[in-house]
């Protein structure tokens, strides 16, 4: 049996491992599926392992967004979640809340509906109860919330003002007190006798 031995140069056998790893890495990229987009935290920046501890998608801003209009009526109305502060307030400071925006788009709602400010609050009010406003609505007794604290402002006033009249008025008499000297005490002419005799006898 004949055996043939050919020998490979330098040169030849770069190129052909060079060849197998361009093939193999062909064959991995057809075998890999296409992505049309990155997948959920993965971008040109790096990778998030969870997007949404970043906080939820933001809807894109509109010019009703901050509209002066909106806010005033939105700095009336509570936000529905526990903070406790207004709806304009909530959805530009705290970007978890959830019930802010919704809120908002009530809002925007009722406004292109052709409501005014007042029946737009009216209609939180409807809806929610007098707890969707932040301030009270001045009648029956929630007037007494904004009557008492002025009216004990002014009885304070008025009762300390009195006290300083009453000081300088006493501040004022006794400098004549002072200057007329003690009273003479109230005494008979039978007593004043007595008392001439005692004081003459003790000094005998």
């Amino acid at each position: 049996m004949k055996i043939t031995t050919t020998i490979v140069g330098r040169r030849g056998f770069f190129l052909g491992a060079a060849s197998l790893l361009t093939a193999a890495a062909l064959a991995a990229q057809q075998a890999e599926p296409t992505r049309a987009e990155p997948l959920a935290g993965q971008g040109p920046n790096g990778s998030l392992r969870d997007p949404y501890a970043a906080g939820r998608p933001v809807d894109p801003s509109t010019a009703q967004d901050n509209d002066e209009n909106i806010k005033a009526i939105e700095h009336r109305i509570k936000c529905p979640c526990p903070c406790g502060l207004d709806v304009y307030t909530c959805r530009t400071t705290d970007f978890v809340c959830t019930y802010s925006p919704a809120a908002h788009r009530e809002v925007l709602a009722l406004l292109d509906q052709g409501k005014t400010a007042k029946e737009v609050e009216d209609a939180f009010v409807a809806k929610y109860g007098e707890r969707a406003l932040m301030a009270p609505v001045p009648h029956g007794f929630n007037l007494a919330g904004y009557l008492l604290p002025g009216t004990a402002i002014l009885g304070a006033g008025a009762i300390m003002a009195m006290l300083l009249r009453r000081r300088a008025a006493v501040a004022a008499e006794m400098p004549a007190a002072m200057a007329s000297g003690p009273a003479a005490p109230a005494a008979t002419s039978a007593e004043l006798e007595r008392l001439r005799r005692a004081l003459d006898d003790s000094e005998r």
